[in-house]
């Protein structure tokens, strides 16, 4: 297994990218990791440690946040994300990690890379934590206008997912709309469910219908199908409620003499609950759709997040999900007119 890493990517380059790739190289002894990125910098990151299993390959230009995401990669042919998606495509590597650019990342692996042959869009899955454990959010935002059959595929992509990669026996799909019946939602929502309907009776996915925000927090579903508009305002919401919940719990445990020795009677459980709600557990969202696996971390990932990504990029990569995605193509069709 060698994962690829873009040592360039994102707020905290090279320095977090190189100890979250160093902390993940001395835990997976057994997993190659490549780092790509101005050699320079990268070594001057690593100081004296050399792990047998990183490597360092040397790509003098970076994708800045101000660079145009739909051209960038073209331009700067030189650029980590570019050199690091080639490595990827000539089957250097069983992954690509990257916190750059989300825009590039995703052009350049549509373009490099490639979808997978029947495939319409590439989404992006992040997991979320619900009441029940986790669910899959696809799309957050890859996608802001979507049709009919946008919508099917990623039913099917993120199920494949839930099942693959997080081991979810016989995920539930939900279409994430504003009313529980089918007569409920847009004209995209109300074309969308009897398609979804028809391949849970044909026992392709198992789809419980329309779901609500609120019910799918509580652990409604395994997955949760959205266009990238409305999927990527409930993940900024989570995001959201969760650090406004941290702050408001931390200040009343602080309050008084009394609340500080409540708080250290339950300084456990409110780890716990904590490290739920942390993006950084997981570290980074799945582009599926795309032919080999690519992950996205979070801009501003630090060391910890990073470290995660590599570990969900070999997760993913081990688990046989895009054979599973193009053995099954053929039935995300959709033959209806989109309007």
């Amino acid at each position: 297994m060698r994962i690829i890493i873009d040592a360039m990517g994102g707020d905290n380059a090279p320095v977090e990218i190189v100890k979250g790739t160093l902390a993940a190289a001395t835990k997976r002894p057994d997993v190659e990791m490549v780092l790509v990125g101005r050699e320079e910098a990268v070594r001057a990151a690593m100081g004296q440690q050399t792990p047998a299993n990183v490597t360092v390959v040397n790509a003098t230009e970076v994708i800045e946040i101000c660079d145009d995401p739909a051209t960038a990669f073209k331009k700067k042919k030189d650029s980590s994300i570019t050199v690091g998606l080639n490595m990827l495509k000539t089957g250097e590597g069983d992954a690509f990690v990257s916190a750059g650019s989300t825009g590039a990342l995703l052009s350049a692996a549509t373009l490099v890379v490639k979808r997978i042959k029947g495939i319409r869009r590439a989404a992006m899955c992040p997991v979320i934590p619900t009441a029940a454990g986790q669910a899959v959010l696809i799309d957050c935002g890859a996608n802001a206008e979507c049709t009919v059959e946008y919508l099917v595929q990623f039913a099917y992509l993120g199920s494949f997912y839930a099942s693959h990669v997080l081991g979810i026996k016989n995920p539930r799909v939900g279409l994430l709309n504003i009313g529980a019946e089918p007569s409920k939602g847009d004209s995209l929502r109300l074309a969308t469910w009897p398609v979804l309907q028809a391949a849970g009776e044909r026992g392709e996915i198992n789809f419980i219908g329309n779901i609500e925000a609120k019910e799918a927090i509580k652990g409604g579903c395994d997955v949760i199908v959205a266009d990238g508009y409305s999927g990527n305002i409930m993940l900024k919401t989570i995001e959201g409620v969760g650090s406004y919940l941290g702050g408001e719990v931390k200040k009343l445990f602080l309050q008084s003499a009394k609340t500080k020795i409540a708080g250290l009677l339950v300084q456990s459980g409110l780890k716990a609950f904590k490290a739920q709600l942390d993006p950084d557990r997981v570290g980074g969202t799945a582009f599926l759709g795309i032919s080999k696996p690519v992950i996205k971390a979070h801009g501003s990932s630090g060391a910890y997040a990073i470290e995660n990504a590599i570990y969900q990029a070999v997760r993913v990569a081990e688990s046989a999900i895009i054979a599973e995605i193009e053995a099954n193509v053929d039935k995300m069709k959709v033959e209806i007119t989109q309007s």
